[in-house]
C-alpha cells in the first residue's frame, strides 16, 4: 500500500511539510503500542534521515522504544555522531547492529533461484538474515527509513537493502554482494530491479510478510545555488510501489550524462563521511561509467585511515588488493578467507578500474604511500594535490584550469551516478 508520494525534480519539501506528511500517515495507521525505527547510520548523514527519525520521535514519543541505525558491515555510530545526525532523539533509545552475532536467518532463497538470476553464475542459496529484534512480536510498527540513490551492489539504494543488508547478517550480506559483483556493476547501477533486489524482494514476499514494516523513502539533490542538499522526494509505504516512485524520481535527479568521456576526474570526499576505502571506492563506483579509456581518477581523501571498516574485511583488502576481477576470482577459488568473506571479494572487484584507467589515492596523515600502493592504487599527499587543483575554487561539474587543462570535479560521490551514453545502456 502506498500512504504517501510526492516529489518531483523542481521540489524542495520543507521540514515542515515533511512532518505534516509523517503525521498524516501516522494518524492513519491509527494507535500503535511499540515502534522500532531503522534509520541509516552516519555515512548516509545526508540522506534526510535524521530529521526524519527526530520527527518519528516527536510524534511517537515514548512509544518508539527502539531505534537500530542499519550500519551493515559499518563501524558503531559515536555519541557524538548519533546526536549530530538524530537531534534530541534519546541516546538510550539506540541500539547497535552486530552483523556477525545477533541475527537470525528466517529463511534460504534456493539455489535454483540464485541460479537463476545470476545467468548460471552462481549456485548457492541465500539466507534472508535479520537482526533478532526484527522479530520481536510487540512491535506493531517497523519504520524502515532511507534515500533511493544509484548503488553499486544493488542497483537502487534502500527499501529492502536495508532491511536485508542495512540490519542483515554475515553470510547473507556476503553472498548479495557476490551476486552483484559476478552480475556486472556497470549492468547494475542505477537499475531498481538487478539480480541482488529480485532475490531481496524474493526473501520480503516469502519469509517476512508478517513484519510490520513501513519503508519512507527519501529522494536529495545539491542545490547548486546554496550548495545544500534539497529533499525532492518523499515516498512512504509498505511494499515496492514507494520504492518504485522514489527509483524514478532518483533517475531524474541522481543521475548526471556527461557529454564527452572524462579524461580527469577529481573526487572530494569529506572527512566527516569518509574514513575508508569500503565507503570511499564510491569515488570509484559512481564515476567507472563516465571516465574515458586511459582517463586518471584522483581521489582526495583527506581523512581516510582503513581499508575497511571491518578488522577482517581490512586485513582481506591489504591482503590481496584492488587488482582486477581475474584477480580477484581466482584468489577466491584458492582461499578460504576469501571465500568465507564474499563480500570483501565483490568489494575487490568494484575497487578495481579493470586496468580502464588509473586510481590515484591522496590521503592526509592517516595513511602510508606504502599503504596506498600496498593495495594497488597510485599514491600522491593530499596537500601536493590540493595544491595544484584547489577544491575551494572548483565548481562541481567541467572546470578548466589556468593551464588549460580541462578537469571535472565531484564534491560527493554518494550524491550521485555520472555515465557517458556509450556505457550506459538501458
Amino acid at each position: 500500500m502506498l500512504y504517501y508520494a510526492r516529489g518531483s525534480k523542481t521540489d524542495a519539501i520543507s521540514p515542515e511539510e515533511v512532518r505534516a506528511a509523517l503525521k498524516q500517515v501516522f494518524d492513519s495507521m491509527g494507535p500503535k503500542k511499540r515502534v522500532l525505527a531503522i534509520p541509516p547510520d552516519f555515512t548516509r548523514f545526508n540522506s534526510y534521515a535524521g530529521p526524519i527519525t527526530e520527527m518519528v520521535y516527536d510524534y511517537f514519543g515514548d512509544t518508539l522504544t527502539d531505534v537500530m541505525p542499519a550500519l551493515g558491515t559499518h563501524t558503531p555510530m559515536t555519541e557524538e555522531q548519533i546526536k549530530t545526525m538524530y537531534g534530541h532523539t534519546p541516546l538510550d533509545k539506540f541500539r547497535v547492529h552486530d552483523w556477525r552475532n545477533d541475527v537470525v536467518t528466517v529463511g534460504r532463497v534456493p539455489a535454483s533461484y540464485i541460479e537463476e538470476i545470476s545467468e548460471g553464475k552462481l549456485h548457492y542459496d541465500w539466507p534472508a538474515q535479520v537482526n533478532k529484534l526484527l522479530l520481536d512480536p510487540s512491535f506493531d510498527l517497523i519504520l524502515s527509513i532511507g534515500q533511493v540513490v544509484p548503488h553499486e551492489v544493488v542497483g537502487m539504494a534502500n527499501y529492502t537493502k536495508n532491511i536485508f543488508v542495512g540490519v542483515g547478517g554475515s553470510e547473507g550480506i556476503n553472498k548479495s554482494h557476490f551476486i552483484g559483483s559476478s552480475y556486472g556493476m556497470e549492468r547494475l547501477m542505477g537499475r531498481p530491479g538487478g539480480p541482488v533486489r529480485q532475490v531481496f524482494e524474493y526473501a520480503r514476499q516469502h519469509f517476512i510478510p508478517q513484519l510490520p514494516i513501513v519503508y519512507i523513502q527519501t529522494v536529495l539533490a545539491k542545490n547548486p545555488d546554496t550548495g545544500k542538499m534539497d529533499l525532492k522526494g518523499l515516498f512512504i509505504g509498505d511494499d515496492a510501489e514507494c520504492f518504485r516512485k522514489a527509483c524514478a524520481l532518483s533517475m531524474e535527479t541522481n543521475f548526471i550524462m556527461v557529454d564527452h568521456p572524462i579524461r580527469k576526474c577529481i573526487v572530494y570526499l569529506d572527512p566527516e563521511e569518509f574514513k575508508s576505502t569500503w565507503l570511499g571506492n564510491k569515488s570509484i563506483y559512481r564515476t567507472r561509467m563516465a571516465l574515458a579509456d586511459g582517463g586518471e581518477l584522483i581521489v582526495l581523501a583527506p581523512a581516510l585511515r582503513e581499508f575497511g571498516e571491518d578488522k577482517t574485511i581490512d586485513a582481506l583488502i591489504r591482503k590481496y588488493g584492488y587488482k582486477g576481477t581475474p584477480h580477484t576470482l581466482k584468489c577466491t577459488e584458492e582461499n578460504q578467507d576469501l571465500q568465507d568473506n564474499l563480500g570483501a571479494s565483490a568489494h575487490l572487484i568494484h575497487g578495481s578500474s579493470e586496468g580502464r584507467f588509473s586510481i590515484t589515492y591522496c590521503p592526509g596523515p592517516g595513511m602510508t604511500r606504502e599503504e596506498i600502493e600496498g593495495v594497488g592504487f597510485k599514491y600522491c599527499s593530499y596537500d601536493e594535490m590540493v595544491a595544484r587543483y584547489p577544491i575551494d575554487k572548483l565548481k562541481d561539474g567541467w572546470n578548466t584550469m589556468p593551464d588549460g587543462e580541462e578537469i571535472y570535479y565531484i564534491s560527493n560521490p554518494a550524491l550521485g551516478l555520472w555515465a557517458h551514453p556509450d556505457r550506459f545502456k538501458d
